[in-house]
């Protein structure tokens, strides 16, 4: 479910989250804003941020909204899962810290099961779950992206978030690799993994199944497995002559896994296609065994009056004027962006070359290099299956210029 109505926003630094719902207790105080009605996606630096006159704003922002949740399933789980939030998110549930994400640019998603049923025992809410976010886009040198990058680091829920309720044994994620592809055939393999917190020992159905670009089953395969932890292999299964795709004709194939235990059933569905491209050395692009000239360009989440808070009205918009001007490549700078972009550019086949926000900041503390190495893996684990993508980047070329003069250094000296 998605929420996007009936959250309130302050912007401003609190005492902490206490405050956000003793608002009656501040309206005596001097520095006292109100809390404003919004609607998600919403960013606190909408208009600032190309405001001549004004240095835009950078701290925190508060969101709070009240919840009724109730989850169908027998011990299930209930998940709040951000697509992404400016830049450092503080998710409480009344004034317990539920969880915590640094990046503002992956999807991360925070399990509030035990927390929600503490706080529905507090009178003072009713029986509601009160959820409130923290978003903070301060200055810091030890984060990603530098602040001397050449894009504002905004700041708030300015992508969807969604309320979802799964079994105790859920599907967590499908990944499809295509290998060996060819106009005459291709190799598949599913993998999957499972959200299972409190590691529940039960045996589980799996159906796996492959429709083609028409919609048609071409493939199903069943078992009855045990539980398993990580990323399994599901199943392999060659594709006799696939539909290959390409800008010219983007067909896209699909897969859904689908699990059942006595806790409950979930599926995924994930599209997939079958293309194979090469980077002739010193010489053209090759896609599907033929020369490719790359036209393209580039895009923000960047729009007049939202910010990076753009509705997936004007995303599509967007998207289908870079393919009606001939684009056929797009890189998305300078960081992981909505899947409903890479959805976009999957169905109307502009290849895609996307990136971590590792961008004019040189080389930073252990928890810096550590954000960088979470958001790559972030960034490949949650848009795998999409065709479009043909490079993954880990910086811009400023920064790996730096860092191979660096590393040249260093092997010189000998070290």
């Amino acid at each position: 479910m998605r929420l996007t109505e009936g959250w309130e926003h302050y912007k401003g630094s609190l005492g902490g989250v206490w405050e956000v719902w003793r608002e009656l207790k501040l309206q005596q105080t001097l520095y006292h804003l109100p809390w404003e009605a919004v609607t998600l996606p919403h960013s606190f630096n909408a208009f600032d941020a190309v405001d001549p006159d004004v240095q835009y704003y950078q701290g925190q922002g508060w969101y709070r909204l009240k919840l009724d949740v109730s989850n169908p399933y027998p011990e299930g789980r209930t998940l709040l899962r951000f697509e992404g939030a400016g830049q450092r998110s503080f998710v409480y549930i009344g004034t317990e810290l539920a969880g915590s994400h640094n990046g503002g640019y992956d999807e991360f998603t925070v399990d509030i099961t035990e927390a929600a049923e503490r706080v529905r025992a507090i009178p003072y809410y009713g029986g509601q779950v009160p959820v409130a976010v923290m978003a903070d886009n301060s200055r810091d040198l030890q984060t990603v992206p530098s602040d001397i990058s050449d894009f504002n680091l905004y700041g708030g829920l300015y992508r969807h978030v969604h309320l979802e309720y799964v079994p105790a044994v859920s599907l967590e994620r499908v990944h499809v690799t295509v290998f060996e592809a060819s106009s005459d055939k291709a190799a598949l393999r599913i993998d999957a993994r499972l959200y299972n917190p409190l590691r529940k020992q039960t045996p589980v159905r799996l159906a796996v199944t492959v429709r083609n670009p028409a919609g048609e089953a071409v493939w199903q395969h069943e078992a009855d497995v045990d539980g398993w932890e990580g990323m399994r292999e599901l199943a392999t299964q060659e594709l006799p002559a696939p539909e290959l795709w390409s800008p010219d004709d983007p067909a896209l194939y699909e897969c859904e896994v689908a699990l059942a235990s006595q806790y409950g059933a979930s599926r995924i569905t994930e599209r997939f296609g079958v293309r194979y491209y090469e980077f002739v050395r010193k010489g053209p692009f090759m896609l599907n065994g033929s020369r490719l000239l790359i036209r393209g360009t580039h895009r923000h989440d960047d729009h007049a009056g939202v910010g990076p808070a753009m509705t997936d009205e004007m995303i599509r918009e967007e998207l289908a004027l870079i393919k009606e001007m001939g684009a056929n490549f797009l890189r998305l700078g300078h960081y992981q962006q909505s899947k409903l972009v890479l959805d976009l550019c999957d169905e109307l086949g502009i290849m895609v070359w996307e990136e971590i926000p590792w961008c004019r900041g040189g080389l930073g503390n252990d928890a810096y290099k550590q954000q960088c190495r979470d958001m790559l893996k972030a960034m490949i684990e949650q848009h795998y299956n999409h065709p479009s993508v043909i490079l993954w980047g880990w910086a811009t070329k400023t920064t790996g210029k730096a860092i191979l003069r660096r590393l040249r250094k260093r092997k010189s000296a000998g070290l």
